[in-house]
């Protein structure tokens, strides 16, 4: 998260402006306490119908899991930015500066490659029509481990440098990278690169190739239990680039006015870090979302939270038999389907 950066010029020395005049940092604070609160709900739902299903889970059912379990942990540190934002300064220290920088880095490069992760399955499972990963569960666990180390190693730069610093200039203490002026532009282009290229622009190709063959082979079928899968998937590309999309463009544009390749004015500044605060607030709505497009609109999920819900006592026999009927008829033809697909 830049947002300790977005207060001054490149030079680094003298301010903008104290604050973004036109931005509600109230509204925005309240934002991310508002998705922390559903995604909490959300996440924590899937994690728990999924661990119901025991040995019955697929290898796609295990993804979700780990990105169930990613979104909550990324959406954990929503309140501390929350509190940073309404307060413009960094109250939490050195320690849980470097914590909550590296655990939301972290998570958010695990979202983006179990999200490539699942599309791949499903092109397995469907185009190629194949259950061997699926029956591999140790290799699914592998490719997770894989995904969680890789998304440690690409957020440990931001761990290592982050720290609480009072900026000269500003009153007030700062998360912010403890690099020196000379080197700081070069350290945010080259972070701000490795997110575009391995944190949006890679997964997003390996989702559309993936998705695009997989709807090619639905779109040939006559089988409506796919049919459903389509449309699930299209509302899963479709939200991927509508939150993650409008915040990787204007970092784009922040990323050319800090390399000099756009005029970098304090009027431009103002309106792009504004710009910015909005996008994010957009991007982090994913982790919130996400239990809805993978979980939610999943009739299998629906079925196994109603069983659990029924097994407590929560709910009767009626209620049971009414979410339950279509699925009785139908579990014959979903060999290659999860609970969220």
């Amino acid at each position: 998260m830049d947002n300790d950066s977005y207060y001054y010029s490149p030079d680094y020395t003298s301010p903008c402006s104290a604050t973004l005049e036109d931005l509600d940092s109230t509204g925005i604070a309240v934002s991310y306490v508002i998705v922390f609160l559903l995604s909490l709900l959300g996440n924590s739902v899937v994690i728990y119908v999924v661990c119901l299903m025991g040995s019955r889970k697929t290898s796609t059912d295990v993804y979700l899991m780990n990105l169930a379990l990613a979104d909550l942990l990324f959406s954990l540190t929503l309140p501390f930015w929350a509190v940073y934002i309404q307060s413009s300064s960094w109250v939490f220290g050195t320690f849980l500066c470097k914590v909550v920088s590296g655990l939301q880095e972290t998570t958010f490069y695990s979202c983006v490659f179990l999200l490539a992760c699942i599309s791949v399955d499903r092109y397995m499972a469907i185009v190629k029509a194949t259950q061997f990963i699926s029956k591999q569960r140790h290799l699914v666990r592998i490719i997770c481990g894989l995904v969680w180390l890789g998304a440690f190693m690409l957020s440990l730069p931001v761990v290592v440098q982050r720290e609480a610093l009072q900026i000269e200039g500003y009153n007030a203490v700062m998360c912010y990278e403890n690099v020196t002026a000379e080197i700081l532009d070069e350290w945010r282009m080259a972070l701000r690169i490795l997110r575009h290229t391995l944190g949006f622009f890679l997964p997003l190709v390996v989702m559309l190739l993936c998705y695009g063959w997989t709807v090619g082979t639905l779109f040939h079928s006559r089988n409506s239990q796919k049919h459903k899968a389509m449309r699930v998937i299209l509302c899963v590309v479709l939200a991927f680039m509508v939150c993650w999309l409008p915040n990787n463009i204007m970092e784009l544009i922040d990323t050319l006015m800090r390399g000099s390749f756009i005029e970098d004015t304090c009027e431009l500044r103002n309106k792009v870090d504004m710009a910015m605060y909005v996008t994010q607030v957009l991007a982090f709505i994913h982790c919130a979302i996400n239990p809805i497009l993978y979980a939610f609109i999943g009739k299998k999920f629906r079925n196994q939270l109603i069983m659990s819900f029924f097994k407590k006592g929560l709910v009767g026999r009626e209620v049971l038999s009414r979410y339950r009927i279509g699925s009785l008829y139908s579990s014959g033809s979903s060999r290659h389907t999860s609970v969220t697909l």
